[in-house]
């Protein structure tokens, strides 16, 4: 379950550290850092969201005795 909340606080914490993307440079296609890093947490954040469902549907399987596959 700590897992699960690190999975979780870890976007809120790249997104609250403004100083480490608050640039224009590197460019990806044309586009600021600033707008691509946000973009690309976005992605991060789902991932890292599934990861998190997963953990705890795990662990509510595990403490009902396996229950439903």
């Amino acid at each position: 379950m700590v897992l699960a909340g690190i999975c979780l606080a870890i976007p809120f914490g790249a997104m609250l550290w403004v100083d480490s993307y608050s640039r224009l440079t590197p460019a990806f296609i044309g586009i600021p850092f600033f707008y691509w890093y946000q973009m690309l947490w976005v992605l991060v954040s789902t991932l890292l969201t599934v990861v998190a469902y997963v953990l705890v549907r795990r662990n509510e399987q595990a403490r009902r005795g396996g229950g439903r596959s």
